[in-house]
């Protein structure tokens, strides 16, 4: 069995059509988030609406060794072009039925009812875990204040994703 690792190694996607590296607010944003936690950030992509380009990118990161969590950010809500679910559930090995249960939770007291309209999700896909998470600030900063950053705190009680690394992809 492998270590425990010291730094989390993350991969950030922007999901969208309209936005650029000038534009895109959230992946920033959440990259210095990470990092700020004192994870690494391996890569970052903005990547179309698109569920081949959304897997084909997710495929390469779940194949580096050094990533060991993927977030995408966008394409998580109710229109034609929000596929980011469809695009990840068929990567999953496992889904996080509780990171959706929790997050909505948090975004009620955020925004009330209109929680409804997000689809995040999360799933361990060839032992990295792969989070789709919606692509306002409100949203992203929900998803990562008050449920990512403290699960991917390794002194976070009484367990936390960190210390799972190692098992993900045991038989």
């Amino acid at each position: 069995m492998s270590a425990i690792p010291d730094t989390v190694g993350f991969a950030v996607m922007t999901v969208s059509d309209t936005r650029d590296a000038k534009t895109d607010k959230t992946g920033p944003w959440l990259r210095e988030q990470i990092t700020a936690e004192g994870h690494a950030i391996i890569d970052h992509a903005i990547v179309a609406d698109d569920i081949k380009a959304i897997q084909a990118q997710c495929r390469a990161w779940i194949a580096e060794p050094a990533i060991h969590a993927v977030i995408a950010t966008g394409g998580t809500g109710l229109t034609g072009r929000d596929v980011t679910p469809e695009a990840l559930r068929p990567l999953f090995d496992k889904e996080m039925d509780g990171f959706s249960a929790v997050f909505h939770q948090i975004s009620y007291h955020s925004v009330g009812v209109s929680t409804i309209q997000s689809r995040a999700v999360a799933g361990i896909a060839g032992g990295t875990y792969l989070f789709a998470i919606p692509g306002s600030s409100g949203g992203c900063r929900d998803a990562w204040n008050h449920v990512l950053r403290h699960e991917f705190d390794r002194t976070h009680s009484p367990c936390n994703l960190v210390e799972l690394i190692p098992r993900l992809t045991e038989r």
